[in-house]
């Protein structure tokens, strides 16, 4: 047993050698450890000890401060998405086959200090899970939502500390446009009803959603099928997980969110009309109740 420990401990101690030295001078990249840690105390509040100190009180009214908070998000999304851009994608990167640059370039660097930046804006995006509970809005805390946050801001603290660059980080550009758009609506949402005419898209919004992770999961499987693309291999089998997992997760919400809904109202609406038909007959012999029989 003292031998498996051992083994392990010089394994973590090999892997941690190849990390990338630019990254030491970031906060909280030394260790895994701390990244270990915010995770799990993330799901430890949002799962239980949020929900639990929340059951017999009443919602905070924290309008005002969500929607500052999704302005916030917005320009940081908007940010993150120009130095995605400026520092590789919109100025030489290749979509066939990017290796990381790990030199001590202004592009280079620049990368770096975007990659960092897009690991933090995960952290700070635990707020959604936060507000939702604060606001008593457990049904918006599901899986989906939970899975999705965790994951990103325990994995990309990796992807920093090994590769701060290169094709892994097409995937956070695409999800930094995306957030862009996501939290414009969460923003417009959280101004209340009165301005609840301007988010008749926010079907299109899952689409959209749904749309970025077929183009990272074909971005990458191109890369790793047709390209001998010198990157961490761990990393592309990862992030096509990404593009696979959470394509299937958000279709699986559209479903239940829209197309069964639709179905349910449509049954209804049957269900109304029949009812009314057999009691303007005086068929029916039970009176009806929005819709549904008394002998339902």
């Amino acid at each position: 047993m003292e031998s498996y420990f051992t083994n392990l401990a010089n394994a973590y101690n090999q892997t941690m050698e190849q990390a990338d030295p630019r990254v030491l001078e970031y906060p909280f990249m030394d260790r895994p450890g701390l990244n270990l840690f915010g995770t799990l105390l993330y799901l430890y509040v949002v799962t239980y000890a949020g929900p639990k100190y929340m059951k017999n009180r009443e919602p905070f009214n924290l309008r005002k401060l969500v929607v500052v908070y999704n302005i916030v998000m917005v320009v940081m999304s908007t940010y993150i998405f120009y130095e995605f851009l400026a520092s590789g994608w919109a100025t030489g990167y290749s979509l066939l086959c990017q290796e990381c640059d790990y030199s001590n370039s202004s592009h280079a660097l620049r990368m770096v200090k975007v990659c960092y930046l897009f690991w933090i804006s995960k952290y700070i995006e635990f707020l959604d899970t936060i507000f939702f509970i604060a606001h008593k809005k457990f049904q918006h805390v599901s899986f989906l939502h939970v899975f999705h946050h965790s994951l990103m801001a325990f994995t990309w603290w990796w992807g920093v500390k090994f590769s701060p660059g290169g094709l892994g980080t097409f995937h956070a550009l695409i999800n930094s446009f995306v957030h862009m758009v996501m939290y414009t609506y969460y923003g417009i949402a959280a101004m209340g009803p009165a301005y609840q005419k301007y988010i008749w898209w926010k079907k299109y919004l899952t689409v959209f959603q749904m749309t970025q992770f077929v183009v990272v999961f074909s971005h990458m499987a191109n890369i790793t099928i047709f390209h001998d693309c010198k990157y961490p291999q761990v990393f592309k089998y990862l992030i096509a997980s990404y593009g696979t997992m959470f394509f299937i997760l958000f279709a699986n919400f559209w479903i239940q969110a829209y197309t069964k809904r639709s179905n349910r109202k449509k049954m209804e609406v049957a269900r109304e009309n029949n009812g009314d038909v057999h009691v303007s007959n005086g068929v029916h012999s039970c009176a009806v109740a929005n819709g549904h029989s008394k002998h339902d």
